[in-house]
């Protein structure tokens, strides 16, 4: 990468749930050279398990995984008391007309399309996570 990536995620803690490797690796990266505490999980289980133990500052989700998908991730945390306002942020390759207002619909904060696009991820990000009134205030911005 040319530029330097800000902290803008400094002191933060996220669980990232993808059974690609290939964007596992990539998110994990970006997100930690912004500073968060990376947890992964290679399926929607492994990624529950995770967000119960470390209670994430947010989550980013692939919906097609094996044993748990993202979906049925993103129903459990709904039905959950203590993380039902977690905020969810969808990774899926199905970029079709219709699939952001599903995502929304099932409880998903947003999605990021796939493949993940190094120069742009993190300020998708944080722009989706300013949307979030209670993660907004925790963003410290730097221009």
């Amino acid at each position: 990468m040319k530029t330097k990536i800000p902290q803008v995620l400094q002191g933060w803690s996220v669980v990232v749930a993808d059974d690609e490797e290939d964007s596992l690796i990539v998110a994990t990266m970006l997100l930690e050279m912004a500073g968060a505490d990376v947890r992964q999980a290679r399926n929607g289980r492994e990624a529950l398990g995770l967000i119960r133990q470390s209670r994430p500052h947010f989550v980013l989700s692939d919906l097609s995984m094996p044993e748990m998908d993202g979906w049925l991730l993103m129903h459990e945390l709904n039905t959950d008391r203590s993380t039902i306002d977690l905020p969810v942020i969808a990774l899926t390759a199905h970029a079709m007309s219709g699939d952001r207002e599903r995502a929304i619909e099932a409880g998903f904060t947003n999605y990021i399309t796939k493949p993940l696009d190094p120069e742009k991820f993190l300020g998708q990000l944080v722009n989706l996570l300013v949307a979030v009134p209670e993660l907004e205030a925790l963003l410290q911005v730097v221009n």
